[in-house]
C-alpha cells in the first residue's frame, strides 16, 4: 500500500532567501576583515609631516609601504629592517615586479640622513616608483 499522499508539484517554490542572506553576510564580513587588514599598514605609530599639497592619493595594489621610524629603522610590513635586508627585499620586488611603486612614510622626527638612507636603499635596487607620504594641514 502506498501512503504517501499525491500532491502535484505545480506550484512555484521561490527562490530560498536563507542560503543567499548566509552567503551575502560571509561576504560582508570578508570584505570588513580585508579592508582593517589594508589599514593596518598605514596606522603604525609614524606622524607624518604636512604639506600644503599634501593629500591622500589613492593607494595602487601591491604598493609597498616603507616605514622609516625617529631611530632610523625601517619597517615593513610589521617587520624592522636593517639596510642588508631591506636591499635584499627592494632587489627582490624588482626582480618579480618591475615599476612597483614604494610608499615612503617617514616620521617629522625622524633625522633627514635615515630617510635619505631609505630612499638610496631603494635607488641602489633600482626602485624608481617612490612617492613620500605628507598630510594635508589640519589632518
Amino acid at each position: 500500500m502506498d501512503f504517501r499522499k499525491k500532491t502535484p508539484w505545480t506550484a512555484n517554490p521561490g527562490v530560498p532567501l536563507t542560503p543567499m542572506i548566509d552567503v551575502v553576510f560571509l561576504l560582508l564580513c570578508f570584505f570588513v576583515t580585508s579592508q582593517i587588514f589594508a589599514q593596518w599598514e598605514t596606522e603604525i605609530d609614524v606622524a607624518l609631516p604636512t604639506a600644503a599639497t599634501g593629500d591622500a592619493p589613492q593607494r595602487l595594489p601591491g604598493e609597498v609601504i616603507v616605514n622609516v621610524l625617529t631611530d632610523g629603522a625601517a619597517v615593513v610590513n610589521g617587520q624592522r629592517l636593517d639596510d642588508a635586508q631591506l636591499r635584499a627585499l627592494m632587489d627582490r620586488l624588482v626582480e618579480l615586479f618591475p615599476g612597483q611603486p614604494v610608499l615612503l612614510r617617514a616620521d617629522k622626527a625622524t633625522a633627514y640622513e635615515h630617510v635619505v638612507r631609505v630612499l638610496d636603499v631603494c635607488r641602489q635596487a633600482d626602485v624608481w616608483n617612490v612617492s613620500f607620504a605628507t598630510l594635508a594641514p589640519g589632518s
